[in-house]
């Protein structure tokens, strides 16, 4: 198959599409990927097109009040999203692939693939296209909704798309094409069935093909890292991706002295900004990098302290490592509550109510759920999500 792979987001809309591309190469399949402008993803043994967008960047517009916000989107965010859902668009046309695998907010592949006249499929990264009564689109908070109101909850999320409603019709002008655009020949549920089991009345189309993902391992940690985790003294990880904003040293503050309270060091993953640990760089049980193989350290932490996205979530729970979830927006809420049914973590920290009593107690908590997650790790070793979904491609091809 020639399959072009379309995502836009932030490392974790961006990581699970690129070991897509590593195991359908593998499998012997032609495939390109059309992915945001990053420093912080590998895309190397990839064939990558750059759709012109940084959301780093982007990221960094969002950190003023409503008023800021609002601005951003008008200035900032609306022309960058403009250009990358043009470019994904000509990306497709120009390099004619079988079949289209599209991240939801690509908008503009269902143009590509009328005017080429083939199928694509949408990517389900986190639930919030599948409707079911179980619970509510991620992104509507922790707690259901009932289920009818659950169910009407993704209809809502489907309608964020009409926001960039002129981009997709200067996309159909551009690439003459009229009528109805195609639905999705099929959603791929791109999310582990240990953590979200199938519910019962999802639609036939949505296919659960577990996350993508490569080997919890990575390269070997070197130099000061390779050090702290040499170190037998118990250490908790501390990172939170991409999201930025709030006190973000107070925030360090209050993981490393609630750490210290239960005898722990404290490994700090800056990322994007969300942590600033910097008062406390020189201090002999705290090491603060800017990225880390998460897969290849996270196992040796006694706990991950995370925003709970849904990348972070299954390489923490795969890991085998418990986890304190601290969800700032989107589908987080959803993944810390999440995780707290299944039994695989306590309650989630309030971001905004934060002290070292509270993060030691919560700490705490999620080490008692070790075991259990270690269960939970166990079954996901079963698991080969880019295995699925090249099946599933095939089937619609």
């Amino acid at each position: 198959m020639r399959i072009l792979l379309a995502t836009l987001g932030s490392r974790g809309d961006v990581e699970p599409f690129l070991w897509l591309a590593r195991a359908a190469r593998d499998a012997g399949h032609e495939v390109r990927v059309a992915l945001p402008g990053s420093g912080d993803v590998d895309t190397t043994g990839v064939d990558a097109v750059d759709l012109g967008v940084s959301f780093a960047e982007l990221a960094d517009t969002l950190t003023g009040g409503a008023g800021a916000s609002l601005r951003a989107y008008r200035d900032r965010i609306r022309p960058a999203m403009a250009r990358a859902l043009a470019q994904a668009a000509r990306v497709a046309v120009d390099w004619r692939p079988e079949v289209i695998v599209a991240h939801p907010k690509v908008l503009t592949a269902p143009v590509a693939a009328r005017r080429l006249q083939i199928p694509w499929v949408v990517a389900e990264l986190t639930p919030t296209l599948s409707p079911t009564a179980q619970f509510p689109a991620a992104g509507f908070g922790a707690r259901s909704l009932g289920p009818w109101l659950n169910k009407v909850s993704y209809r809502v999320v489907g309608l964020a798309a009409a926001m960039f409603a002129r981009e997709v019709e200067e996309a159909r002008r551009h690439h003459g094409v009229t009528g109805p655009l195609p639905p999705p020949a099929a959603t791929l549920a791109a999310f582990s069935p240990t953590l979200v089991p199938r519910p019962a009345d999802w639609p036939d189309r949505t296919r659960s093909t577990g996350d993508w993902h490569g080997p919890l391992g990575g390269p070997d940690p070197s130099g000061s890292l390779a050090g702290f985790l040499a170190d037998p003294t118990p250490f908790v990880y501390a990172g939170f991706g991409s999201m930025t904003g709030g006190d973000e040293a107070s925030r360090a503050e209050a993981i490393l002295l609630g750490a210290r309270d239960l005898g722990a060091r404290v490994l700090f993953v800056t990322g994007w900004g969300g942590l600033d640990p910097s008062r406390f760089s020189g201090a002999e049980d705290v090491l603060v990098a800017a990225s880390v193989p998460l897969g290849a350290v996270v196992s040796h932490a006694v706990a991950a302290v995370h925003h709970g996205g849904a990348g972070t979530v299954h390489t923490t729970v795969r890991a085998g490592t418990p986890s304190v979830v601290m969800p700032f927006f989107g589908d987080q809420p959803f993944w810390a509550a999440q995780l707290q049914r299944i039994g695989l973590a306590g309650p989630p920290l309030d971001r905004n109510r934060l002290d070292p009593g509270r993060v030691a107690t919560a700490i705490t908590a999620a080490i008692g759920h070790t075991e259990r997650v270690r269960q939970a790790a166990s079954r996901m070793q079963s698991e080969d999500g880019t295995r699925a979904a090249l099946a599933e491609l095939s089937a619609v091809t």
